[in-house]
């Protein structure tokens, strides 16, 4: 009797101690506070820290307050002299609105004003650069030979003046220029890329809202931020819009209009050809050197042999900080664009510092600047990064995420393209998601936020954002959110913080990101791009096969 006593309370002790150990593990699971990430949202936001401007003094409260909580969440300092900063250095051009352009066709002249008809910058980073050449229209100025298409084909553009649209022939079939969703040949900074390698003279894009998915407004701004230019590389005299107005009085000249010349641009076997004009150009900067700040931590991992590779989670922290009053503000807070990335990017700082035990694999978090001025912090990053590009497993970015309640599908465009996919549909359906299409990749999303840079640098990256459903709300609520969003306050002052923004969907993609980033920290090996991505050769190079 004795004896099936002590056994029973053996028993007993066995399984409440198991219960315990649960209980404890359970415990050790790290919390996500979306008040947290809220209150981080709240302070980015505010008209303290002046719209975040790189080399502005929002940048050093920035900076100095990301830095702050990383040191709280205990991560290890990357950056130099035993800090959390990576100094990354910029060149600040600002155009003056003194700059002049004329179009001239034989007695005819027109006359555009800088920041009303037309805007850009140098990229020679020079104080005058003075041009009168002849117009050339390029269609959509693109040289596609896998798609069959070349807009510049039969022409020579050096030392001439290149007109363009932004966007790229419109298609259905997922074979040609990838259907509806755009491609980076769409995107502007191709345009403005291949025209210099072109030896172009400068290159003006016609801004119409349809084919830049923005209003001219946010291209308007006449000061920017380049990386510096290196000695031999092309540069365009000019990087510019015109307004739809203004291209339509240019094309006007000869008989032409804005519809028709899209329409042109658009037809399979377009061919390039002189407008028969020339424009004359007068464009004065102020180019300055600056220094901006990457902010870089680290939570180590717990294998020796593997803790020199890291996931790295990214945002940017930067927005347009002071600038043209709208409505009667001038500051651009950037809350949605992207303290909401920041906010988010923390609180997983937070997280994998607590997580016990901790994954073999380091996680490096990254909050970047210049994001808004060409993604020039991701891009230096890759080219000095902290964890070399072939020892990076995977990046997971933040960017842009409107705070409207619990998702119920994510949105991972390119994450398909690696071989980390497996893990993200894993990790979508353990936490209640669905893998939703990008309803805005017409709009190139994809090569418009700090993921793309490490991706070009071969490292397996996408953005993690909600998908349209969400929970409890009409169908279309969140669509009809993001379009009044993108109409009313994106790149302007009122992007502010919201009283009635929910964050506690950010929980949710919290929790997914950790375990898509935990799976890949602890597999035997690096993820890549699949067989045949446009990315796999930087990845090879990189070292990882």
């Amino acid at each position: 009797m004795a004896y099936r006593s002590l056994l029973l309370l053996f028993l007993a002790s066995f399984f409440l101690a198991a219960l315990s150990t649960g209980e404890a593990d359970e415990e050790r699971a790290p919390e996500i506070s979306a008040d947290r990430i809220k209150a981080a949202v709240a302070y980015l936001a505010s008209d303290r820290l002046e719209g975040r401007g790189p080399g502005t003094r929002g940048e050093e409260l920035t900076t100095e307050y990301l830095a702050g909580e990383y040191k709280k969440a205990g991560l290890k300092p990357l950056g130099q002299r035993g800090g959390y900063l990576q100094p990354v250095p910029l060149v600040r051009v600002v155009t003056s609105t003194e700059s002049t352009l004329r179009a001239t066709k034989g007695e005819k002249t027109l006359d555009f004003v800088c920041g009303e008809n037309f805007s850009g910058m140098s990229q020679t980073q020079t104080k005058l650069e003075e041009f009168d050449a002849e117009v050339v229209f390029v269609g959509h100025g693109i040289t596609a030979p896998e798609f069959g298409w070349d807009d510049y084909k039969g022409v020579d553009v050096k030392g001439k003046i290149v007109v363009l649209f932004t966007n790229e022939p419109p298609s259905d079939d997922p074979k040609f220029f990838a259907g509806k969703a755009l491609t980076y040949y769409g995107r502007w900074t191709y345009k403005f890329e291949e025209a210099a390698r072109r030896g172009a003279k400068a290159c003006f894009i016609i801004h119409t809202p349809a084919t830049a998915g923005y209003p001219f407004s946010v291209v308007q701004p006449l000061e920017g931020a380049q990386l510096k230019r290196e000695s031999g590389e092309p540069a365009l005299a000019f990087a510019g819009w015109l307004t739809r107005e203004a291209g339509g009085k240019l094309l006007g000249l000869t008989g032409r209009t804005v519809n028709g010349a899209l329409k042109e641009a658009d037809t399979k076997g377009f061919e390039a050809y002189s407008l028969g004009l020339n424009l004359k150009g007068k464009i004065q900067s102020r180019a300055e050197k600056m220094v901006s700040n990457n902010v870089a931590g680290m939570v180590e991992g717990s294998d020796k042999a593997l803790a020199s590779e890291c996931v790295v989670f990214t945002a940017h922290w930067d927005h347009l900080g002071v600038g043209r009053a709208v409505l009667g503000d001038t500051i651009y807070n950037g809350a949605a664009d992207n303290a909401t990335g920041c906010g988010l990017l923390l609180e997983l700082a937070r997280a994998w510092s607590a997580l016990s035990p901790k994954p073999k694999r380091s996680a490096v978090f990254l909050a970047v600047t210049a994001e808004e001025k060409g993604l020039l912090g991701s891009k230096y990053y890759t080219q000095s990064p902290l964890v070399p590009m072939g020892k990076t497993a995977l990046n997971l970015n933040y960017d842009m995420i409107l705070p409207l309640g619990v998702p119920e599908t994510v949105v991972v465009t390119g994450a398909e393209r690696t071989t980390a996919w497996p893990t993200v549909k894993a990790a979508a359906k353990k936490n209640g998601l669905e893998i939703e299409e990008d309803q805005r990749a017409h709009l190139g999303v994809f090569f418009r936020s700090d993921h793309f840079s490490m991706a070009r640098a071969g490292v397996p990256a996408f953005s993690v954002s909600p998908g349209m459903k969400i929970k409890g709300k009409p169908k279309d609520f969140a669509r009809k959110a993001l379009q009044e969003f993108n109409d009313k306050a994106y790149h302007s002052p009122q992007d502010e913080m919201q009283r009635d923004w929910d964050f506690s969907g950010f929980v949710v993609l919290a929790r997914f990101s950790l375990d898509v980033a935990r799976e890949v920290a602890d597999a035997e090996r690096l993820p890549t791009w699949n067989k045949g991505d446009e990315f796999l050769p930087a990845r090879e190079k990189s070292g990882v096969k």
